[in-house]
């Protein structure tokens, strides 16, 4: 198993291999998503048409069994910077660390880190970052779809140096398995100081 760190439109011939691995990933709790390959298509073209995004593939032999995407956080959607103007935290400072997904037979392999380690290295080799983040789903401790003896990645997160950071909240809209229709979901932002 090896990694390949992808750049803007590098990134483009593996959208489709992309696409398919966050809509497999994302059905799991506690995203509980009901893909759409037409939604991922236009999502991950922002990244290619980013020339400062990157996304780490995990390859077993060519197949894309990991990926992880990170872009400066003003090349997303205004939903991802507003709690950040709300917090007084300059939006230009911050390199946001989309989302990682491995396949479950890949898991506990250190794949977690190697992408966390990639994306932070690319934010720091662009020189103008103060903070990495990302946003993780809010779910209820009790919530019944939660598997049993599922562990969230809290514990591996703070390890790495980031802190959940109450109030700053965002809501996004995607279809959940059972769901007729999209409904809003609250992710919270986690942070860490870059340099």
């Amino acid at each position: 198993m090896r990694t390949q760190v992808l750049r803007g439109a590098d990134i483009a011939p593996w959208l489709d291999a992309v696409a398919r691995l966050r809509i497999a990933v994302f059905r799991e709790f506690p995203y509980l998503y009901d893909g759409d390959t037409a939604y991922e298509a236009r999502y991950l073209q922002a990244y290619v048409d980013t020339p400062d995004s990157v996304c780490v593939l995990a390859l077993d032999g060519e197949r894309v069994v990991g990926a992880s995407t990170a872009l400066p956080l003003d090349d997303e959607e205004d939903a991802f910077k507003v709690p950040f103007r709300e917090r007084g935290i300059d939006t230009a400072s911050v390199f946001y660390c989309a989302e990682s997904v491995v396949l479950p037979g890949y898991r506990g392999r250190g794949l977690g880190h190697r992408f966390f380690d990639a994306r932070e290295a690319h934010a720091r080799e662009l020189g103008r970052f103060d903070w990495t983040a990302f946003a993780a789903v809010d779910r209820d401790a009790g919530d019944p779809r939660r598997p049993e003896g599922a562990r969230g990645n809290d514990a591996f997160w703070t390890r790495r140096g980031y802190a959940r950071q109450p109030g700053m909240t965002m809501h996004l809209s995607w279809k959940e398995i059972g769901e007729a229709a999209e409904s809003a979901k609250p992710l919270t932002f986690w942070l860490r100081p870059l340099r």
